[in-house]
């Protein structure tokens, strides 16, 4: 029923926008003929088919979950040949392979801190990931699976400093002001200003 290889993700992932590229093309015609209008059925309305064209008319944002280089690769290939942007990659633990890639397609990453070698998908991760992406400059965020360590997101912040280098300014953003950017919440959350919420401790 479904694909088992990489290539055959990316063609059903192409598939599926190129299905929502006729889709619109179709509501389009109609919308803009009155007499298709009045003599003819409107398309038939696809809810999954309706958000994938607001991600195309950049109404909605991807995260997108990936690990390897050649994940991240296909997805911006695929964002460009549709239109749009990828917004986050989420955990992106071969990003530092791609940076440059991340930061020329406008794409942030949220990564572990120092995960790596607990499953072959990440047998490549490696505890600098986030700073080299940093240097680069791609918004990083650090963000955790764990509910017990996602409490201490300021101690995995300081490996930034460990593992790259970072500065201890630059480390804090990666779990304050980076993934508020990232979520489109900065105007709220993220940093110390007048206005916004104050829940720093």
């Amino acid at each position: 029923r479904y694909t088992e290889t990489r290539m055959g993700v990316e063609q059903v992932i192409r598939d599926a926008f190129s299905s929502a590229r006729d889709y619109k093309k179709s509501w389009d015609t109609y919308n803009k003929d009155a007499k298709l209008q009045r003599t003819k059925v409107p398309p038939r309305r696809d809810l999954e088919l309706d958000a994938m064209v607001e991600i195309m008319e950049g109404m909605r944002v991807v995260h997108a979950h990936s690990y390897r280089q050649d994940e991240i690769l296909m997805l911006t290939r695929i964002a460009e040949d549709f239109g749009f942007t990828m917004a986050t990659f989420q955990h992106v633990l071969e990003g530092y392979k791609v940076a440059d890639r991340l930061k020329e397609h406008g794409a942030n990453a949220s990564t572990f801190s120092d995960w790596w070698a607990y499953k072959y998908e990440v047998i490549d991760a490696i505890p600098y990931n986030g700073a080299l992406m940093t240097d680069v400059g791609v918004n990083v965020s650090f963000n955790s699976d764990s509910n017990e360590l996602a409490r201490r997101m300021n101690t995995e912040a300081a490996k930034g400093v460990k593992y790259g280098n970072l500065s201890e300014e630059e480390a804090l953003k990666l779990v304050t002001i980076n993934p508020a950017k990232q979520l489109n919440i900065d105007q709220w959350v993220g940093s110390l200003e007048v206005g916004k919420d104050a829940d720093f401790v």
